[in-house]
This record gives structure tokens, sequence and C-alpha cells, in this order.
């Protein structure tokens, strides 16, 4: 793709290597935006060190700090000797605290003015992270980079418009009266995005009506209308995670008949009750039966393939995120968008936004975020080759500007907000540097063992939701005799797999449930009991979003586990230490198990979810 550039080549972001003189000039807004970004990582020590002696100058007087032994120093050798390293664990008392309303200057000497629920769960329930009100220009700051990045890549982007689906989620109040909210739900409910200025390049077919209506269907569904009633004009199709994309896919096989009836006739459905939402979609529906004729002839044809060029024919690429947990849809996005290039933008989180990709239009398998050394200070807690676990030795951290090509870190961050060497549990490997600054690729959540879109399942969280559901099958004088799990995306939404092999107290695994003497009634309550166990984020996103289908056990005939060991070791595993996988994605393995198969159960209902004042 044709890029012309006007930073000096030696420290120029490297755009792609096409025909210079096809791209129209940049615009002095993006140059000031690429220059910055030029600045900053151009100078990643400078930067990090007045970041640190910054963050620490304004919180001198917190609580947590004279705790440290600071006493109002700045300097970073005092800071590395005194400050540990430290878990949401060891901040909890402190965030409690907050949360129940001491205003006293714990964390930060600036106001706390909410929490930022992270993905991340403690003891069953969302983490919360403090922030405070000058975040959200941070977080405006990194956002602004994006744009002049991307326009490097693809040209003519301010000649259209973005089909996004971005949504609001469920908020509580803590205690102390203090909102606890997802990041982006923050984000889309402030000032900064509901009175954003026009801009083109951010430009959406959604209304923000639409965007900050809490019901997940009237949400959807009004976004998408609006999305077709302007389909010539979508460049690009994107949403946070690229199974909130699939979801908008499903949603469009579910509901097209009513859609074109609803563009043919020029008016909402009675399910769609929001006023705001009513009017704002009253702007951009109107009566139009050939666009309802294309949608029932496109959406009737039986084949999905290519839908999003078919419906949006001048996409030119997907904005969504495809790294980490979200890889496993990469296959079923590029069928449905016919190969579309996947467009991963910024590296962030509800402790700090990080960083962004400079090379957007790459392949996912290729993605690294440059970490902006202006947005936090970043330190890196090495990860054992062999363990691949970070020690917590403080002494092993490694600051931003000298970590080294090719190894794996646990990310460990201070902001601005009040955390002070906080390990953010992602697992990252520098892949190069753009110009003094490192770029790292997401490898994992430490921890995490399931995950479909934004909640994670650790090992330990599911052992427990075993054992809670196997205690049914007690009556019935059987057990569980092993277990493993699968994040299932084969159909949308995706769901929990749990693959259970089973045996009757006494005597040998069965070959089937009922050999075992377990009614499939018991096993779908099974399947119910695991849920309740599970986090709230998985919950929520069971009962509320909808973007997790129900939970499903797939009983295995007896002696399944052991051939799966002697696969296992087929392939060189040792059999002295040896242990069963508690989730598995290999396709080999995952085919060797539903092969096995006897019977499936799926939970019969939702679980318990409710937004709920917090007492914690």
């Amino acid at each position: 793709m044709a890029v012309k550039t006007d930073v000096p080549a030696a420290t120029a972001i490297r755009a792609p290597a096409a025909a210079v003189a096809a791209s129209p000039t940049r615009s002095d807004k993006d140059m000031e935006k690429l220059m910055f970004i030029e600045e900053m990582t151009s100078n990643v020590e400078v930067v990090q060190e007045r970041v640190l002696a910054e963050i620490l100058a304004r919180n001198a007087g917190t609580e947590y700090l004279a705790r440290c032994g600071l006493a109002g120093a700045t300097d970073r050798a005092v800071f590395r000797a005194r400050v540990p390293v430290v878990t949401y664990e060891d901040l909890r008392p402190d965030i409690q605290r907050i949360a129940n309303g001491d205003r006293s200057p714990i964390l930060s000497a600036h106001p706390i003015s909410e929490f930022l629920t992270s993905s991340g769960t403690s003891a069953g329930e969302r983490k919360l992270m403090p922030t405070i009100k000058e975040e959200l220009n941070r977080r405006q700051l990194l956002y602004s980079l994006l744009m002049p990045v991307m326009n490097l890549y693809v040209p003519g982007l301010d000649k259209g418009k973005g089909l996004y689906f971005l949504f609001v989620k469920s908020e509580t109040m803590t205690p102390g009266g203090l909102t606890a909210r997802p990041v982006l739900t923050s984000y889309y409910k402030s000032e900064h995005f509901k009175n954003r200025p026009y801009d083109p390049y951010h430009d959406y077919t959604s209304p923000t009506a639409a965007i900050l209506c809490t019901d997940a269907f009237q949400s959807m569904y009004a976004q998408m209308v609006c999305g077709l009633c302007q389909r010539h004009d979508v460049l690009r199709v994107g949403a946070v995670f690229a199974s909130g994309l699939l979801r908008a896919i499903r949603f469009l096989q579910l509901h097209w008949e009513q859609l074109a009836a609803d563009i043919e006739a020029g008016s909402l459905t009675p399910r769609v009750t929001d006023p705001s939402v009513h009017e704002a979609v009253g702007g951009i529906l109107r009566a139009d039966a050939e666009l309802a004729g294309f949608i029932r002839g496109e959406c009737s044809r039986g084949g999905w393939a290519g839908i999003i060029t078919r419906i949006w024919p001048n996409t030119k690429y997907l904005d969504v995120i495809v790294t980490g947990a979200m890889q496993q849809y990469i296959p079923t996005l590029e069928y449905y968008s016919g190969g579309l290039p996947m467009a991963c933008t910024m590296y962030a989180s509800s402790e700090c936004y990080f960083g962004l990709n400079l090379r957007p239009m790459c392949h996912p398998s290729e993605v690294s975020y440059t970490i902006m050394p202006n947005m936090g200070y970043f330190e890196f807690l090495p990860v054992d080759e062999a363990s691949g676990v970070a020690s917590g030795d403080a002494a092993q951290l490694v600051d931003l500007a000298r970590v080294e090509a090719g190894r794996e870190y646990e990310l460990v961050i201070t902001t601005y907000a009040g955390l002070y060497r906080y390990r953010v549990g992602d697992i990252l490997r520098v892949t190069g540097f753009h110009n003094a600054a490192p770029q790292f690729r997401f490898v994992r959540r430490k921890n995490v063992l399931l995950s479909i879109e934004s909640d994670k399942t650790d090992e330990a969280e599911l052992q427990r939701a075993v054992e809670r559901a196997s205690a049914l099958l007690r009556p019935d004088g059987a057990a569980v005799v092993e277990y493993t799990s699968h994040a299932c995306t084969k159909r949308i939404p995706g769901h929990y797999v749990i693959y259970w092999e089973l045996l009757t107290r006494g005597v040998q695994p069965q070959s089937t449930a009922a050999a075992a003497g377990v009614g499939a009634d018991v096993l779908e309550w099974c399947c119910l009991e695991m849920e309740e166990a599970l986090n709230a984020v998985y919950r929520q996103s069971r009962v509320a979003d909808g973007s997790i289908g129900p939970l499903e056990i797939r009983v295995v005939r007896g002696g399944t586990f052991e051939e799966l060991m002697d696969y296992a070791i087929s392939r060189g595993a040792s059999i002295n230490q040896y242990k069963v996988p508690r989730c598995v994605s290999f396709p080999p393995i995952v085919e060797l198990l539903d092969s096995r198969v006897v019977s499936c159960h799926f939970s019969p209902a939702p679980p318990h979810w409710a937004p709920s004042r917090r007492s914690d």
C-alpha cells in the first residue's frame, strides 16, 4: 500500500515499502503525532526517569509510600531499594479502605475518581483498580496516536466511516459511593467520548446513544441497523475483541429478517424501547425497499462466506484484538470477511494504557506493541525459560530500556493513579525495538486457563467448580475420575467444554454416563453448578452480555485419559513427569477427546448474576 513519509529517514516510523507517490500528504496534525511517537521512543530512558520522578513527587504524601520509607524521595535507586513488588492481594486492604469511603491519600495524592473493574478476578470478583480524573487525558492521548499510524498504511480513511460495535457494561457503587465499572465503559461515558469534536477518522455509523444503551439487544440492534443503512460509507469494521465482532455477525444471522423489514418500513422495531436510541436511529433510518431487498438476498443465500465485504463492500480492514485468547477466532473472521487484514492497534488494560502497534496491518501472528514510556513507569520480571514462571524478587526487575530481545517477561507497572511495582500478570516477549523502545508480543495471561471473551478462569477456579459440581454425583455413587477443558469457539458465542471421565465407586471407569448410574438431568445440573461456581465476569458474560454460551460437559468413555497420556508420551513427554492438562487446545488432542465422547450435556439455565452494590 502506497505511503508518503515526511519524517526524517533515520527516525521515521517504518511504513510499507510501496510507491510513495501514490499516497496523499499527511496532515500537520498527523505529523505532530508521529513526531511525538518518535520523540518518546527515541528517549526511553530519559522519559521513564522523568515519569517515575513525577509519580513519586506528586504522591510523596501518600500513606503507602510513607510505609515504604520513601519520605519524599524521587530517586530511582531509592525507589528500587524500598518499594516491594506486589499483587492485587497485597493491595486489597488499601483498596477496600478507599472503596469503603476513606478519602485520605492512601495510594494517590489526587482523589480517586472511580474504580476500573479488571477482567481478572480475585476471590471470584472483579478486581478494583483505582483511577484519577487525569488518567482520561492520558488514555485519550494514546487513542489520538492510532489513526496517524494507521494512515501510513491505509490512505483515505477520512473519506468514510467506521462500523464499530461498542457497548457499555453494568456498573456498581462501592459502599463509599465510588463508581466501579470496566475501563471502556468509563471511557464511553466520559465527556471525552460523548462530546468529542468531529474528526473524520473517528466518524462512526453507530450513534452515541446506541453505544451507551445498557440493554445489550437494543444496543446491538440499533448499531446494526445504522451500519446497514450506511453500508457504502463503511471503510473499516470492528469491535474491541474478535469475539465481539463475531457476536455481531451472529446477531445479523438471527435478526436479518426483522432488520430488513425495519429498513423497508423506515421504522424501528418495538423491541427497541429506549427513547434516546429511537431518536438517534430516527435521524439515520429511512424507508429503503431496495436496501431491504439487498439484505434479504445476501442473508438468505445460506452461505455466509465473505458476508462482511458483501454487505459492506468498501471495508479495507477489520479493527479487532486477535492476540492472546482471541487468536482462536482468526479463522472464523477470515471466513466471514473474505480474508480482510486484521488490525490490532493498541495494548491497554484496566491498570494502565501501555502502547500501540506501529505496524497495524501486519499478520496477527506478528503483532507487537511498542510501549509508550510516558504512560507510566514500566519494569519487567524475567520469566524462567524452564518453568515459564516469573520470580517475584524485586532484585531481578529490568527497566524498560534494558530488556533483551527474545526474552519473556512479566509486566510490572507504577502508575500516576497509585499502583507501585504492581504485577499486571501479562507475559510478554521482546521481539525487537523501535528506536530505543522495545516492542513486545503478548504471550499469555499468567495462570489463565480458559477464556472466551473478557472472562479469565484459572486452574484453581476450574478445580473448585469441578469439585462443587461433582458433589451432585455422590447420591448415584459416581465420581469424576479425571477431567480437562477446552474453550470451544466453533459456535457463536463460544462456550466452555469440560471433559469428564466417570466411575462408580469401587468399579472401573464407565463407558457411558448411564452405565455409571447418572441421569442426563443430573449432568445438566452439574453444568449449571459449575457455572454458579465460576467468577462474576464469567456469569455476567453469560447472563447480561450473552457473549458466552451455556457450559457443556462431555462425558468420555473409560480409559480416555490413559489414551491421552499415551499420546503425550508418544510425542516425547516423560512418563514420570506427565500430568493431565487441565485445558487443551492442540487440535489432535481435542479430536482424540471428541472421538471418545459418549454423551453431551448443557447447562439448562443461566447462572445467577445481578449488578449489586459492593460490600466486600
